[in-house]
């Protein structure tokens, strides 16, 4: 193949499941050396076409090269070409950092020591954990493990579907810098991501909807073109007051793990109605205030009070109380979906007729009505999280907790689940929620954000960007959290 030819061209692909069409005639390039960007909602047809560039489906129709060889029938030249990150975390969980590397390494007829220069600035943030379980680290450090993995062959190109999902700002930004730096050693990288800064780093992206390709451009044009879905405007809200009442207390509340104080000494209250932003970098000990909170883990000391009952000593009466949406998507996708919602208001208590009756409106409301007896695998993710933050209500507890409940939903879908939010706030349900999108940050009536364990920051967001001399949110966390110490959970 000559040199200056495009590395990747795909011609007229299409691909159906069953009767649904998820790639339509799809056609683009892609040159050598560049970042090439893959932007569209959930459902666009993202994935099903990194798989099929990668070799790990066919399509139905049309043709695709990577690097002149075509993926149907020279799928084993290929995959010594390519390295692939697919969007959930590909690695063996319960492998240390060193032992997946040396898997990978393996795998290709290569070793570790042999590319050790290419991915030598990625490895050694994460070498001082080698001998950790790769389930056992961070947002960020997985995903830095992740790439190491996958350009240890030393691929030609890259293809990354969403990598950086559920990796707090400062390590985004970092995993991007190190894509910009394997572009400069001659690397092509063809990345999907549903965060439209990061969209802004590619030389050119495509916009796909509905399985077509509806444009191909630098990535100002593509976003201005696009905007309704791609940049959707800021919600405005006008804020229902409700009766200022503790209904978190939380008093020097610390968990230890051994010798680590993975939650050091917090205090803090949140109010009725009140939406409460939870941040901070991965590791920084959000996830396990969070579990004490909802009664699923017992602090080492302190106090905490949630809906008035205590979290040591009545932590079966706050479950009851709360309703929790965790970061793993937590229904059951083998279930339909009226039968998710019955299970969940069953095991909230809730009467036969009620449940019949709420399930026809929640239906309704969220426009899912149609979708009913569908199974609640087959839903685009945007669909599935505001069915889980819906079911997470369904008994309209005092309380819900929202751990990164928008992680990898695109920004229109992202802005339509906030309106969810704000409706529960309207009626008086306590809101706090974790965050890695800064933006979403804005839509607090407070924030706090964590470092190491402890709470560095707490107040409005106005208020907080007035004290750091910041523009934005984006800009207190990463002054705040880039003076971190730990780098894992």
């Amino acid at each position: 193949m000559e040199k200056d030819a495009p590395i990747v061209v795909v011609k007229e692909v299409g691909k159906s499941y069953g009767t649904v069409e998820a790639l339509k005639e799809v056609s683009f390039v892609v040159e050598r050396g560049e970042i090439f960007g893959l932007i569209g909602p959930d459902g666009a047809g993202k994935s099903t076409l990194f798989r099929i560039l990668t070799t790990l489906l066919l399509a139905d129709k049309g043709t695709a090269t990577i690097g002149g060889l075509d993926v149907a029938t020279d799928y084993k030249q290929i995959r010594t070409k390519v390295g692939y990150m697919p969007g959930r975390f590909s690695l063996y969980q319960d492998l240390s950092v060193e032992e997946n590397l040396e898997f990978f390494a393996t795998v290709f007829h290569t070793t570790v020591q042999e590319n050790y220069d290419l991915i030598k600035d990625i490895y050694q943030q994460i070498e001082p954990f080698r001998k950790r379980r790769a389930g056992a680290l961070s947002g960020g450090m997985k995903q830095k493990l992740a790439l190491s993995c996958a350009l240890i062959h030393k691929p030609d190109i890259l293809f990354l579907d969403e990598p950086t999902t559920g990796v707090d700002p400062v390590s985004r930004k970092e995993f991007w810098q190190m894509l910009r730096n394997l572009r400069e050693q001659g690397i092509t990288i063809v990345v999907s991501t549903p965060i439209m800064d990061e969209a802004r780093q590619c030389d050119r992206i495509a916009f796909i909807n509905h399985g077509k390709i509806h444009g191909i451009d630098t990535p100002e044009r593509i976003l201005q073109q696009f905007a309704s879905i791609l940049c959707p405007p800021s919600l405005e809200r006008e804020e229902v007051r409700h009766e200022t009442a503790p209904v978190i207390e939380v008093e020097q509340l610390t968990k230890c793990f051994g010798n680590f104080t993975a939650v050091d000494h917090i205090s803090f209250q949140v109010n009725r109605g009140e939406i409460f932003g939870f941040l901070g970098a991965n590791g920084a000990g959000k996830t396990t205030a969070m579990r004490m909170l909802c009664g699923l883990s017992k602090p080492t000391s302190g106090i905490g009070k949630v809906a008035g009952y205590d979290i040591f000593r009545e932590a079966e009466q706050v479950k009851k109380h709360i309703g929790y949406m965790s970061q793993k998507f937590s229904l059951y996708e083998d279930l339909k979906v009226w039968e998710n919602i019955r299970l969940f208001a069953g095991i909230y208590g809730m009467k036969e007729q009620e449940i019949e009756r709420k399930t026809e409106e929640l239906l309704d409301r969220l426009g899912l009505a149609a979708e009913r007896d569908t199974l609640v695998k087959s839903l685009p993710v945007g669909w599935k999280q505001k069915l889980a933050f819906s079911v997470s209500i369904f008994h309209e507890p005092r309380i819900v907790f929202l751990d990164e409940p928008t992680g990898g939903v695109d920004p229109a879908t992202r802005r339509q689940f906030w309106e969810l939010i704000y409706q529960a706030a309207d009626q008086g349900i306590t809101i706090f929620v974790t965050t890695h999108y800064m933006d979403e940050a804005e839509y607090c009536n407070r924030i706090s954000i964590m470092v190491d364990g402890q709470i560095k920051a707490l107040d409005t967001p106005a208020r907080l960007k007035q004290q750091f001399g910041a523009e934005t949110m984006d800009d207190v966390f990463q002054q705040l959290a880039r003076g971190a110490v730990r780098k894992a959970d």
